[in-house]
């Protein structure tokens, strides 16, 4: 039996550090990924330009304001309604306040000793940490 083509679903992630090389990273309030940490990301809006979506879903997600830079790279997971495929960009703080919102049960500047440990223990979204290392975008700190 032959399916159609797989639906894919646009969506974008935010990969930020802050001045001392920390990470911006939220924990999962809703599936997929409940209860793991993961780079703030969602999916994009129709009509809406990879760098809109990536600006609106820090703010949702952090609280805040970020600018956006150079895509970083491109991943695909699985979806229930077909395949998401993640654009992931290099994004810098230019203001607000860091608080968790929108579907982040918490959001933190993350260093590298406290990202090991997630990773070591599993609380980390799928391959987050060989993507990262991959894309050399670990914890600078």
């Amino acid at each position: 039996m032959q399916g159609g083509p797989i639906r894919k679903i646009r969506c974008v992630g935010g990969v930020t550090h802050d001045t001392y090389g920390r990470l911006l990273m939220v924990r999962r309030a809703n599936d997929p990924g409940r209860g793991l940490w993961s780079i703030p990301g969602g999916r994009v809006e129709p009509g809406e330009s990879d760098a809109l979506a990536v600006a609106r879903e820090l703010r949702e997600e952090t609280g805040l304001i970020a600018g956006v830079g150079r895509l970083v790279g491109t991943i695909t997971r699985p979806a229930a309604s077909g395949l998401y495929e993640i654009h992931d960009y290099e994004c810098h703080v230019i203001g607000g306040v860091l608080a968790p919102g929108d579907d982040a049960a918490e959001a933190a500047w993350i260093d590298l000793a406290t990202f090991t440990t997630l990773e070591r223990t599993n609380l980390l979204t799928e391959a987050l940490g060989p993507t990262l290392r991959d894309w050399d975008m670990l914890p600078r700190a």
